[in-house]
């Protein structure tokens, strides 16, 4: 059964406030500046392939959020979500939490998210990043190019790492 158009736009609308309230976020507290970022082609994030920048019409409200932050915003080519694998696959290993576990308040999902994200960022090497935690690659690259950085990474959980 399909919803009804409006229901698809209300839920369009929330994701994007959901995608700019993420973005700002993020710019608050992420150690490294943000200059790029690379996204799909959702609605939430951009008015399609062509619009991004304002290129047709009145831009996206997630594209002029990137303008103010002075992010440039780029878009990956539909139907390839290989260049985007590396999220991907974290999004399948949150999936997969989600499906194996039972979560007994929104407080109990919340600290397990976060223990997954820790574990990830300071526990579990990664391949692309040649055997290395995110966390040493984070380090190790305030040490040789501190200029690219807002603050001093450091060892705590959730989005200040």
């Amino acid at each position: 059964m399909r919803r009804p158009a409006h229901i698809h736009a209300i839920a369009a609308v929330s994701r994007a406030a959901s995608a700019k309230a993420f973005l700002q976020a993020l710019h608050k507290t992420c150690p490294i500046r943000i200059s790029k970022i690379l996204t799909d082609n959702g609605k939430e994030l951009s008015n399609g392939l062509l619009a991004c920048n304002g290129a047709a019409g009145k831009p996206h409200e997630f594209d002029a959020l990137c303008a103010q932050l002075g992010i440039e915003h780029r878009l990956t080519r539909p139907r390839t979500p290989r260049t985007n694998g590396m999220a991907e696959r974290f999004n399948g290993r949150i999936a997969d939490i989600l499906k194996t576990h039972r979560f007994n308040s929104a407080q109990d999902l919340q600290q397990t998210l976060l223990r997954y994200v820790a574990l990830y960022n300071h526990q579990l090497p990664q391949s692309a990043l040649k055997g290395q935690t995110p966390m040493q690659v984070m380090k190790l690259w305030h040490r040789e190019r501190p200029d690219l950085f807002n603050k001093r990474p450091y060892d705590r959980a959730g989005c200040d790492i």
